[in-house]
């Protein structure tokens, strides 16, 4: 049993550089923490899009918000705009924080599936303030000091640049004394006895050496695979895309405080707006579209001036069989990938690197705290799997060879369960503490997404007329507070205008 004295972070990128940050936060006593990355080994970077989550992140972290949006060129979002995906033409918003008010203990939705029935209701949208507010390009942070109006549960999460939101977290990690090392891995040591990593030795000829490694090396997986030989669970029978180009264009108004994903005839397209430019990128099946004919319909689509020419990305949807193995973690796409539909990709990274610190190995590696972050995690990617897969499964298209199998395929059973008590009563029950989206999110993915499902029954309680007074109340409400929110642009030029970038000599 060797006591964990010096963690050795294998790759930067956002899930080096998270994992560096955070743990140099709060691993404050007797701890040594590096850094190894190559300048000629490049990161992907283009998981720019984040949910709420990320603001615990940076809390713990230390981060200051508005010093953070600065640096990263970040905006703020809402939530994410769905095109095309329930058929070609039809847009929903999956919008963070709470739907309208509950009638004693019926949640809104309920209320608007039966008035829906009836023709006296509009979008679902109209019904959370944060949907409503992102059609309207409207931003402010929630003010709790009226916890009965919508503008107490407001939630938000950033849009931002990876590359430089890794370079702030760099910076932040140095100055709590983490060392970076530049160089290239070319072999990894183990030890005799029990196949731990010892040191990893450099094109150089330097060695690092570890009592705990944590495999930041992408899709590679240096140490978790090459190494230790975990295998990895593919999910290509239900997550067809395995590729995806990524560019981004010139920036255009109004300063959108959503992502959007459009559906095309073979994958999507995501769009992320930041201070200085917009991401781009088309997620789509190899095996249903030429890579010629991705990157045209992604130029086709852009909003502004292309920035620089598609950048590829090959990947296997799925999952490591174990995510700890002997005394390498692996924090990142090391651990697996999932395309980034809803902004989980920074999310699973967190989620990682706080699951290592509930469990972090002090006096020495133990089989019962690596079981359980294994269980744990695999909990987690099963869990954004399905509501991921439902995104493909519920749909009304079939226009296409690709929509036709996914809307016909067979799913998980842990799905399956969930549709069906949708489709039933539309009610919704957490499955356990780790599950990431929760009833808001389901209701309007599958509200958006087009699953036919009955109201609970127990709504036939409440007074027609006292129903639709309730609902047309709850409308006016959101309507007259997402008016009266400040425009997106205008709230980032108020406070937290990043400086221009500097411009690169030719």
């Amino acid at each position: 049993m060797t006591p964990v004295r010096r963690v050795t972070i294998v790759g930067g990128g956002a899930a080096g550089w998270m994992t560096a940050a955070l743990l140099s936060k709060l691993l404050v006593h007797g701890f040594e923490i590096r850094l190894i990355e190559s300048d000629e080994i490049g990161t992907i970077g283009v998981g720019e899009a984040t949910i709420p989550a990320i603001r615990d992140y940076c809390a713990l972290a230390g981060l200051d918000q508005f010093a953070m949006v600065r640096a990263t060129q970040a905006t703020f979002k809402l939530g994410i705009e769905f095109v095309n995906w329930r058929e070609p033409g039809h847009s929903y918003i999956h919008g963070f924080g709470k739907i309208g008010q509950d009638l004693w203990w019926l949640h809104m939705h309920q209320l608007w599936l039966k008035m829906a029935g009836q023709g006296a209701v509009k979008h679902f949208d109209h019904y959370a303030l944060n949907c409503l507010a992102a059609r309207k390009n409207r931003f402010c942070f929630p003010n709790p000091s009226n916890p009965h109006s919508p503008i107490a549960h407001i939630d938000y999460a950033y849009h931002f640049d990876a590359s430089l939101f890794a370079r702030h977290l760099r910076a932040e990690s140095e100055g709590r004394g983490v060392q970076r090392i530049e160089g290239r891995i070319v072999s990894v040591e183990q030890r005799g006895e029990d196949g731990f990593v010892e040191r990893v030795l450099l094109a150089d000829g330097r060695s690092v050496e570890g009592d705990l490694f944590v495999d930041c090396s992408g899709m590679r997986g240096l140490l978790i695979g090459q190494a230790l030989g975990v295998g990895y669970e593919e999910w290509s029978k239900w997550l067809l895309c395995d590729r995806a180009l990524a560019v981004p264009c010139e920036s255009v108004s109004p300063l959108t405080p959503y992502t959007r994903s459009t559906a095309h005839g073979s994958g999507w397209q995501w769009r992320i707006p930041l201070q200085h430019r917009i991401g781009n990128g088309h997620v789509y099946s190899s095996a249903h579209m030429s890579d010629d004919e991705a990157a045209a319909i992604l130029m086709a689509n852009l909003d502004g001036r292309a920035l620089g020419d598609p950048r590829p990305v090959r990947f296997t949807p799925g999952k490591r069989h174990r995510f700890w193995e002997k005394n390498v973690v692996a924090i990142g796409l090391s651990s697996g990938f999932l395309e980034p539909l809803e902004s989980t990709s920074i999310h699973l990274i967190q989620t990682a690197i706080l699951r290592l610190i509930a469990l972090f190995p002090g006096d020495g590696v133990k089989a019962a705290d690596v079981a359980e972050y294994n269980r744990q995690t695999d909990f987690e990617y099963q869990d954004v799997r399905d509501f991921i897969v439902a995104h493909y499964k519920v749909t009304n298209r079939e226009d296409t060879p690709f929509w036709a199998y996914l809307r016909h395929m067979d799913v998980p059973d842990s799905l399956a369960e969930r549709l069906e008590l949708f489709r039933t009563s539309a009610r919704f029950f957490v499955h356990g503490k780790a599950e990431l989206f929760r009833e808001e999110s389901w209701v309007q993915v599958l509200l958006g997404q087009g699953l036919e499902m009955r109201y609970d029954p127990m709504v036939d309680m409440v007074p027609d007329a006292d129903l639709a007074a309730f609902v047309r109340d709850v409308e006016d409400v959101i309507e007259d507070v997402a008016n009266a929110m400040p425009d997106h642009a205008a709230f980032i030029e108020r406070h937290c205008k990043a400086p221009p970038l500097p411009t690169v000599a030719p």
